[in-house]
């Protein structure tokens, strides 16, 4: 039986980017992803990108979903927008809050992501499998750990399918998060989403805006390469790997990886697996 992948891109800026990224996705397709996903900028701000990239990768016969964020959207907005996804032949949304951009006022008409859930199915039903975002290292703006479960709940309550999580480097925090789940008796898939390590300096830089953490021994080990792309990519490789054939082990339903619009590391890391 097949182990279940995803994997996500972001929209190039420039005709360039756009042609290297068909290369990319090309390669990347050897790995047969159940679907590809497409995000979608703070405030709304790479919709258009979102949703040719999303068309593009539709055409090369891959299923694909962008991202939605409600900040700063009208119901009016969202309505508009559902109706082109519908149009285009999209199935799929990862349905999410987002982040405010800087010097952004909250806006809009939707405060959370429950909310967006929620008023996509009043609106379509169940036209779209909807994807959701989970924390298993606690959302940085949530009050409590207990506060951000809860959240993750009202998601789900409001209609998602399944979730996808912000990337980590602690298997435990994902089981954890995930028994809490079980144990309120919410069944929905949680995929841990995986981010390959091909770089210190962006790693750092992605993981202090994001709240995701990384162990202080993976922290000095990628400190101690310095400039030594070759070591900190072989590092990246194994801690990676180790850490999704312990997911594996534990049974998670698939993994989503975070490409960062590259395929080397990721199709590496799914060698490995022997996927």
């Amino acid at each position: 039986m097949t182990f279940p992948i995803s994997l996500e891109y972001f929209p190039p800026k420039t005709a360039e980017g756009a042609e290297k990224l068909r290369a990319v996705r090309q390669q990347l397709y050897a790995l047969k992803p159940e679907f590809c996903s497409v995000t979608f900028g703070a405030g709304g701000s790479t919709q258009d990108g979102t949703l040719q990239t999303v068309t593009e990768i539709l055409r090369e016969g891959c299923p694909a979903a962008p991202h939605l964020s409600c900040i700063g959207q009208t119901r009016e907005s969202i309505r508009e927008r559902l109706a082109a996804y519908a149009a285009a032949g999209i199935r799929r949304i990862v349905a999410l809050r987002g982040d405010l951009p800087s010097g952004y006022g909250l806006g809009g008409e939707f405060r959370y992501a429950s909310e967006l859930v929620a008023f996509i199915r009043s609106e379509t039903g169940r036209q779209f499998h909807l994807e959701v975002a989970a924390y298993p290292e606690v959302h940085p703006q949530a009050k409590s750990p207990d506060s951000d479960i809860d959240a993750f709940i009202a998601k789900c309550e409001a209609g998602a399918d399944a979730g996808i999580t912000q990337y980590f480097f602690n298997a435990d925090a994902y089981f954890r998060f995930v028994g809490e789940l079980r144990r309120r008796n919410v069944n929905v898939p949680v995929v841990p989403g995986i981010m390959p390590i091909t770089s210190s300096t962006q790693l750092m830089r992605f993981s202090d805006a994001c709240g995701a953490e990384i162990p202080r021994w993976i922290r000095l080990r990628l400190q101690a390469f310095g400039d030594d792309t070759a070591s900190i990519r072989a590092f990246g490789l194994d801690v990676v790997t180790d850490l999704c054939e312990r997911l594996r082990a534990g049974g998670v339903p698939g993994i989503h990886f975070y490409t960062m619009n590259q395929s080397a590391a990721t199709t590496d890391i799914c060698r490995r697996l022997g996927l």
